[in-house]
C-alpha cells in the first residue's frame, strides 16, 4: 500500500512541532516506518533556499519572488525525499506544505489561491495530502509564543494585518476542503489536542485498513 501523507498547517506558534513528535512517537510505536520532514526544507537544496526566503535581511524580496521560492524548494523536496517515501509505504509527517503558500503568499501576500496554485502545479505533482491538521492559535497568541522563544524570522516579523490575512487564508482552504483538513484549536493542553489528532489518525487508519 502506498504510504500515508499527513500534514500539519497554521501559524507559527500554534504547537505543530510537538504534535508532529508526539504523532511520529505513537506511530512508530505501532510498526510504522515514518518520516518527518518540513518544509520550505527536508533536503540541502530546499534548506538552502529556506534560508533565503527567511533572512530578514531580505526586506526587498517581491511576493512573486517569494512564491517561486517555496514552489521550488517544494518541488525538491517532493522529487528527492516525500514522493520516494511514500511509494516505498511509508508514513510522511509533514510540517507544512502547499496549504500554506495558498495562505501565506496567496491570501497574506495577496496573490491569490490560483496563482499560487498555478505555481505549485509542477512542483507537487498533483501530490494532495491524505489529512491535514490545522492547528489554530489567534494572532496575539502567536505571536507572543514566536517572539518569547527565538529571534523571528522574515515573515514572523510581518505585521498584524498581513498575519491576519494569512489566517482568513487558512479559514478559507479549511471551508473549501473540510474532508481533508481537521481545525485543532491548538491553545488547549498539549494532551487534550494529542488525543484529538490521535483520533482522526485512528479512524484514518481504519479506512485505509478497510478500503473506504
Amino acid at each position: 500500500m502506498r504510504g500515508l501523507f499527513i500534514t500539519f498547517e497554521g501559524p507559527d506558534g500554534g504547537g505543530k512541532s510537538t504534535q508532529i513528535r508526539l504523532l511520529n512517537e505513537w506511530l512508530t510505536a505501532r510498526g510504522h516506518e515514518v518520516l518527518v520532514t518540513r518544509e520550505p526544507g527536508g533536503c540541502k537544496v530546499a534548506e538552502e533556499i529556506r534560508g533565503l526566503i527567511l533572512d530578514i535581511r531580505h526586506t526587498s524580496m517581491t511576493p512573486v519572488t517569494e512564491a517561486l521560492l517555496y514552489a521550488a524548494a517544494r518541488a525538491q523536496h517532493v522529487e528527492e525525499v516525500i514522493a520516494p517515501a511514500l511509494e516505498a509505504g511509508k508514513t510522511v509527517i509533514c510540517d507544512r506544505f502547499l496549504d500554506s503558500s495558498l495562505a501565506y503568499q496567496g491570501a497574506g501576500r495577496k496573490l491569490g489561491f490560483t496563482t499560487v496554485a498555478d505555481m505549485n502545479r509542477h512542483a507537487t505533482h498533483g501530490l494532495v495530502p491524505e489529512i491535514t491538521f490545522l492547528c489554530r492559535i489567534n494572532t496575539e497568541l502567536s505571536r507572543l509564543r514566536v517572539w518569547g522563544r527565538s529571534v523571528p524570522d522574515r515573515l514572523e516579523s510581518e505585521k498584524t494585518d498581513f498575519q491576519d490575512r494569512v489566517l482568513r487564508g487558512f479559514d478559507e482552504l479549511a471551508r473549501r476542503y473540510p474532508e481533508r483538513i481537521k481545525e485543532i484549536d491548538a491553545g488547549r493542553d498539549i494532551q487534550v489536542v494529542y488525543d484529538e489528532i490521535i483520533g482522526h489518525v485512528r479512524a484514518l487508519l481504519e479506512r485505509r485498513e478497510h478500503g473506504a
